[in-house]
């Protein structure tokens, strides 16, 4: 029998994925695990410590596409996608593919996200099948189910938005597995599951917040509030009462206190901060141990401000995005959410002009001045966002009352703008729409807002566009093709899958 690649991401059945092991911010070294090459499936999960290792592996497959290097990264492709971001790497031919609209199903990129979320995905089905039977505390035993339901809904809740119709498996996979060669499930069949599972995440008696950067209850109800608010959008556009949902998740949240939004921008990377305030959830890291090599991608091409020998230019803001924000916006000044000026390496006292928007959001100071390690963790959910959701949702069920004025504001507020009052529901849905864009940039969300939506940001004009037809600053249009990435070549090449339209 021949094994097809759908298989093959399956087939690193949870004992042979546990070496990579998950560090938890805090954590001094790895978790230490006996060489599990020696298990079996079956016979791995005899006892509480294997369902701890079992829920660890599947957190690992969240730090694949951030991988970085000369070749880019696959994080990149949501943010060419939006028509906002520009790099100087030549050799990333797949950032090009995407940022011009010209991507083939041959974009490496895609095969890493969806290789590794599928791999991920793997890991969760294989914990949710077999951790119900071992013996152990049962709530230990209910949170890390939790946990393990949670991650298998965030894999399919990213690539449901970037693929459409995709395969939708549920169990343990093998050669006699009736999901060997799975069909494409319906977006609304990928969206029940994804539902399902965050709902059982929200009652496995997770804390509300967990600073060792372990799923949360708060990270389940923000997720959740941002599914729901998706789904009220496109493609399934269920409307009001979806909207409902994503507003009442979202109060949830905002309403427990566990949260709260950094007085200064400088603490999204300040690596005392993470997981902490407003770092709701994030893909962890460690200095030294399991360190993020994304940041050799925010520096400029070869312009000697890093103890990082790498320095790539792998993506920054186009210029006409940063030049769209309000001129006293505090979030557009230096070094705030862009820097373009460093010290050089060797002498810095001497100021490097960069000659473009670098992104500063998450630019680790010392690993750049002094180590060349970074443990600076990714931003998955933040408050900032679950503040910007409930004022959206909010707004298109209950129109612009005092509530959503807050949200929004306290956004703003930050960023030393003046409140917004005053306005119509349908000048303060652009208005909050804004704020999305400007508050939550280069943190691969806002491809998904657009596409949700049916909208792009016009940089020229400060309003809005249809998605389809949008041009970008630097010249293309988006086309309807655009709405989904294209399905990997060695997927499609199996015959079960089908390409969407336009690949």
């Amino acid at each position: 029998m021949k094994r097809n690649n759908i298989y093959r991401k399956y087939k690193y059945f949870l004992p042979a994925l546990l070496s990579a092991l998950f560090v938890l911010s805090g954590c001094s070294k790895f978790l230490e695990e006996t060489d599990p090459s020696n298990f079996s499936t079956g016979s791995y999960f005899t006892k509480p410590d294997h369902v701890t290792s079992s829920v660890n592996a599947i957190y690992a497959s969240m730090r694949d596409p951030l991988n970085s290097g000369f070749g880019g990264g696959a994080w990149m492709m949501l943010e060419f996608a939006t028509g906002l971001a520009g790099t100087d790497l030549g050799q990333a031919v797949n950032s090009y593919f995407v940022k011009d609209l010209t991507n083939t199903s041959d974009n490496g990129y895609g095969l890493t996200i969806w290789t590794a979320y599928y791999r991920g995905i793997a890991n969760a089905n294989t914990s949710i099948k077999y951790i119900p039977a071992i013996t152990m505390d049962e709530t230990v035993k209910k949170k890390l189910l939790g946990q393990a339901s949670f991650l298998r809904a965030w894999y399919y809740f990213n690539l449901v938005q970037m693929f459409g119709n995709i395969p939708l498996v549920t169990e343990p996979v093998n050669l006699r597995s009736d999901q060997l060669k799975p069909t494409q499930a319906t977006v609304e069949e990928v969206y029940n599951l994804i539902v399902s599972d965050l709902e059982s995440a929200e009652q496995s008696g997770l804390p509300w917040k967990d600073e060792s950067g372990r799923v949360s209850l708060g990270a389940v109800k923000s997720l959740l509030a941002k599914v729901y608010l998706t789904m009220a959008g496109y493609p399934l556009r269920k409307g009001d009462s979806y909207y409902t949902l994503a507003a009442q998740k979202a109060k949830e949240v905002i309403n427990s206190g566990a949260f709260k939004l950094f007085d200064s921008y400088a603490s999204l990377h300040d690596l005392s901060m993470k997981n902490k305030e407003e770092n709701i959830f994030m893909v962890q890291y460690l200095e030294g141990t399991l360190p993020s090599n994304w940041q050799v991608s925010i520096v400029p091409y070869n312009k000697n401000i890093s103890k990082y020998s790498d320095e790539t230019g792998g993506i920054y803001s186009t210029a006409a995005f940063v030049e769209s924000f309000q001129t006293n916006d505090l979030r557009a000044k230096e070094k705030e959410f862009f820097y373009t000026n460093y010290t050089h390496q060797d002498n810095r006292s001497l100021v490097v002009e960069l000659g473009g928007y670098f992104i500063y959001k998450y630019f680790d100071n010392n690993a750049h001045l002094n180590t060349a390690s970074s443990g600076m963790n990714w931003p998955v959910l933040r408050y900032a966002d679950v503040l910007l959701m409930y004022a959206e949702a909010s707004n298109e069920v209950n129109g612009p009352v005092a509530d959503v004025y807050d949200a929004v504001n306290a956004i703003r507020t930050r960023a030393q703008l003046p409140d917004l009052s005053g306005l119509s529901k349908e000048q303060l849905r652009e208005a909050i729409w804004k704020e999305r864009w400007y508050e939550l940039c280069f943190e691969n969300i806002t491809w998904f807002d657009m596409v949700r939506l049916r909208k792009a940001f016009n940089v020229t004009t400060k309003q809005f566009d249809d998605y389809v037809g949008h041009k970008f600053s630097y010249g293309p249009t988006l086309k309807e093709r655009e709405l989904l990435f294209p399905i990997p070549t060695s997927e499609v090449l199996n015959g079960a899958l089908n390409q969407n339209s336009g690949y």
